[in-house]
């Protein structure tokens, strides 16, 4: 990391965490990310250091079922917010470009600006095409501007990609007959209990280990897959601090 512009020495055991803080504050001085979304991230952090900061055995396993599901879906789309677009725009990037997976800016603190701004990065580190600007569509019984989506992206979707906590649009989503795949580091969220699969990790570590295993469409039953019991065992060994034998 050296080169930044805080200067983070390699061997700093904080050294990731200080990684991700400056990609945020540099999102947030360009435009993408909202002072709201750094005070999110401070919430998300403080989870990750219960997990040991690392991908736990049961977030694996959620990972390879969510990639299964992406693979099976006809018109999978990934949702992106400020937060995501600052912190894994290659990612992003590689995923569309690669898969052909819809990408859509969708924003809690929507301005058309910040849409253009986002937009604009994610092309600036590869992506080709970007959706969320112009939105056509509403999702139904959302009030914010959340709701407002594309036709050919979110709208239509059979299953959406929501990485960050998004607990009210993910109810909505759910009940519109989508299934949804959350990446949220906060176990107990409402995005957490009300998603199809929800992956409890960094989104830095998710969404490139998603990415992997899309590619290689591991062999795991979907069917077997219980959100709520996944959740209530990561629960039960942050309680117990029991990460270190993973």
């Amino acid at each position: 990391m050296k080169g930044t512009a805080m200067d983070i020495p390699d061997d700093h055991p904080r050294a990731r965490s200080l990684e991700i803080r400056e990609k945020l504050e540099e999102g947030y001085k360009s435009g993408l990310v909202t002072e709201m979304g750094l005070i999110a991230h401070g919430r998300g952090e403080a989870f990750d250091y219960l997990i040991d900061e690392k991908t736990i055995k049961e977030s694996v396993y959620a990972i390879k079922v969510a990639s299964k599901i992406l693979n099976d879906s006809q018109n999978p789309v990934i949702s992106v917010n400020g937060n995501t677009a600052a912190l894994v725009p290659k990612v992003i990037s590689d995923f569309t470009n690669e898969t052909g997976i819809n990408v859509e800016v969708n924003l809690f603190h929507r301005t058309e600006d910040r849409v253009r701004k986002i937009i604009k990065f994610l092309k600036e580190h590869g992506a080709g095409k970007v959706l969320g600007r112009n939105p056509g569509k509403r999702i139904p019984d959302l009030s914010h501007k959340r709701a407002l989506v594309t036709k050919e992206g979110i709208y239509e979707a059979d299953t959406v990609v929501v990485p960050l906590e998004d607990g009210d649009r993910t109810e909505k989503l759910i009940e519109m007959g989508k299934k949804v795949i959350s990446i949220d580091l906060n176990p107990r969220s409402r995005t957490a209990q009300e998603s199809s699969v929800t992956i409890v990790d960094n989104v830095v570590r998710a969404m490139p280990k998603l990415f992997e295993f899309y590619k290689e469409e591991p062999d795991v039953d979907i069917d077997e897959f219980d959100n709520e019991k996944n959740l209530e065992q990561i629960e039960a060994k942050i309680r117990r601090n029991k990460f270190g034998k993973d």
